[in-house]
């Protein structure tokens, strides 16, 4: 696990000092993706230049620093990730390579130059991003991994193509203006997150999973290049319709334990210390106890815990590990300590983000740091299996609006947004309880608001983008800012809206997936220098689990089902069986509280309207509402915080 950075200036008129030096600016600004070494390598008579910094994980000698050579000499590589089965390629690429040392790295560099790019990159797992030279060819091609695990920025100043792993490398570049492009920003507002291949920057850009984005030296003109897929996640859900799994559930379960139990064991794969995150739900639960039961010695585990009711899964985790064996360390984290981190956050991420668990993802990562230098992760179950409970919402709401004409249904949303909030929290209180099972406790009126909201719609598409956006309008909201097209807004599958279920963790997993939770445990984890690995997030599995019926993701009303039979094997149903609770902090009692100033002078009109983003009356009505208890706008009142917080600090 690394940091990347580098350019290809097709103008070619820097000496090779000139480059090195500004590439090791743009290497010292990743130290904490790699804190272990760098380095840089440049041919000025093409004006390449490719830097690295390491987080030693696999070979720590000095035959794995990088940039790499390849075994003849062709191809040049700044890579950053993991290749898990890089000893079974190294296997079948054989003994007249004369191997240097044993990374994976290395491997990588031999496959590419003995079968060519994409048929190695067909054949490797892992999670990675690349920037690889052909000196034969003279051109210079980006990778990024399959689902996106690790990040890969790109974009062009004047006739340089530039790219990092974060957008921090790129501002210590000659030229850099960083203009904040304002049709990003509305996605922003809408999804919490900058959707790929989008950035916050104008000119640059994510590279988006799964593909390969080529340069030649005679690249003038094309920086317009459309990224090539080596691997297309749509391919495979489409398939999962066309040609479902057909085997028994008893076969479904002896293949998922194959391949998980295949997946947790290449990621247990360390030449440093490793352990895992716990949170004590189905996910990380599962992962610990396959980790376990591969291993000799006690798994070590972390876990965080808040003293807040509703945010508290730390004695779940708890009893999970003592039932495992695991060497278990849990923190019980005070509320000073958790905004304590609030501060970091906008160097942290480099570009607006605003998913609140990135506070508690950052504090189990420092905690996990002292200990370990890998640690795997239970994320990617919700996206493959049905867990999320918006999944469950959206298909009994699609369900029952059908059953309603579209003038009636439409009418029904507009008398529940007319009717005041303190009328629907007391005519509509019985229905708390029933509501707070598909959520955490909250007002009775803020759900059948989001309720209205979703009744007006006639495609699936519209209803799911609705329910899972923040500003409903942002385009209302940033001043001449309209959002570009994302794959919420049509797709060239045109059979996946007819699978309302597939359509969904279709969408989550090639988009909030990569975008939001992906990029949440990537820049918490390497802001520690923490390598964090997902197994859930094997390509095999991947494809497996969009094949897989429904009827083994969803039955009794329990999703993950197949998931949890798993599970079951290892831990006892009463320690798992209970309604998921996410991963958060109480934002929205802390701008009522202790977090209030430090709101107010962000979100100040003065302030707001000088700086000439946002319409600033929308954003003041929420926050007095939110301040006098009459809404909880606190997810949207964040993304225009944490907005505020990076701009303040560019």
């Amino acid at each position: 696990m690394c940091g990347i950075s580098g350019f290809f200036d097709l103008d070619a008129d820097l000496g090779c000092s000139e480059i090195e030096s500004q590439l090791g600016r743009m290497s010292d600004a990743l130290i904490h993706r790699g804190p272990d070494g760098s380095g840089v390598w440049a041919d000025s008579d093409f004006g390449v230049g490719l830097a690295h910094r390491r987080l030693s994980i696999i070979d720590l000698s000095p035959e794995g620093k990088q940039p790499m050579h390849s075994p003849q000499g062709r191809y040049v590589i700044t890579f950053n990730g993991e290749i898990y089965n890089f000893q079974e390629l190294r296997q079948q690429l054989g003994s007249e390579i004369q191997w240097r040392g044993h990374s994976d790295t290395e491997v990588l560099l031999a496959a590419i130059e003995t079968w060519g790019l994409k048929p190695a990159l067909e054949k490797v797992s892992g999670m990675f991003a690349f920037a690889l030279w052909d000196r034969l060819s003279n051109r210079l091609q980006l990778v990024r991994d399959r689902m996106g695990e690790k990040p890969l920025y790109y974009g062009w100043l004047g006739n340089r193509c530039v790219f990092a792993s974060e957008l921090k490398a790129l501002t210590h570049l000659p030229g850099w203006s960083g203009e904040i492009d304002r049709h990003a920003l509305s996605l922003y507002l809408r999804h919490s997150y900058i959707p790929s291949p989008y950035s916050i920057y104008t000119g640059i850009k994510k590279l988006s999973p799964g593909t390969i984005i080529t340069i030649p030296f005679d690249g003038r003109g094309q920086k317009a290049i459309e990224p090539d897929h080596y691997w297309k996640l749509e391919n495979f859900a489409a398939k999962g319709i066309s040609d479902p799994f057909i085997g028994s559930d008893d076969e479904a379960l002896t293949q998922l334990e194959e391949i998980l139990t295949r997946s947790v064991k290449e990621k247990m794969m360390s030449d440093v210390p490793l352990g895992a995150f716990l949170s004590g739900g189905i996910d990380s639960s599962l992962i610990v106890a396959l980790m376990q039961a591969q291993s000799q010695r006690p798994v070590s585990t972390f876990t965080i815990g808040f003293n807040e009711a509703g945010y508290n899964e730390a004695q779940h985790a708890k009893q999970i590990a003592s039932h495992l064996g695991t060497d278990h360390t849990e923190l019980y984290v005070q509320p000073e300590q958790a905004r304590a981190v609030i501060p970091l956050l906008p160097t942290l991420y480099d570009e607006p983000f605003s998913d609140s668990s990135q506070i508690p993802t950052y504090l189990v990562s420092h905690l996990a740091r002292q200990d370990v230098t890998v640690s795997l992760s239970g994320d990617g179950g919700d996206e493959l299996f049905f867990g999320y409970l918006r999944y469950f919402l959206a298909t009994g709401i699609w369900q029952k609006l059908n059953k309603v004409p579209y003038p009636v249904r439409s009418r029904l949303g507009g008398l529940i947004q007319s009717m005041p909030r303190p009328v629907l929290d007391a005519g509509f209180s019985w229905m708390s309880p029933i509501a707070n099972r598909y959520g955490r406790p909250g007002r009775i009126s803020d759900k059948l608001y989001k309720l209205a909201e979703t009744l007006s719609f006639g495609q699936i598409e519209l209803l799911y983008r609705q329910l899972v956006s923040h500003w409903k309008s942002p385009s209302d909201i940033v001043i001449h800012g309209e959002e570009y097209p994302t794959t919420f807004r049509g797709t060239s599958w045109s059979g996946i809206s007819k699978n309302i279920p597939q359509y969904m963790m279709y969408q989550d997993s090639v988009s909030y997936l990569p975008d939001d939770i992906l990029v949440k445990v990537d820049r918490a984890s390497m802001g520690v220098s923490l390598e964090s690995r997902v197994p859930l997030l094997d390509h095999r599995l991947v494809e497996f689990a969009f094949r897989l019926p429904m009827s083994m993701k969803l039955k009794n009303g329990d999703g993950k089902w197949l998931l949890r039979q798993l599970l079951y094997q290892y831990v006892p149903k009463d320690l798992i069986d209970r309604p998921k609770m996410g991963f958060g902090v109480p934002i929205d009692s802390w701008l009522r509280g202790p977090l209030r100033d430090w709101a107010d002078d962000l979100l100040n009109t003065s302030r707001l309207d000088q700086e000439g983003f946002f319409h600033s009356q929308p954003i003041q009505e929420k926050w007095a509402q939110h301040l006098e208890g009459k809404a909880n706008w606190a997810p949207y009142l964040w993304d225009i915080l944490m907005f505020q917080a990076w701009l303040r600090e560019r």
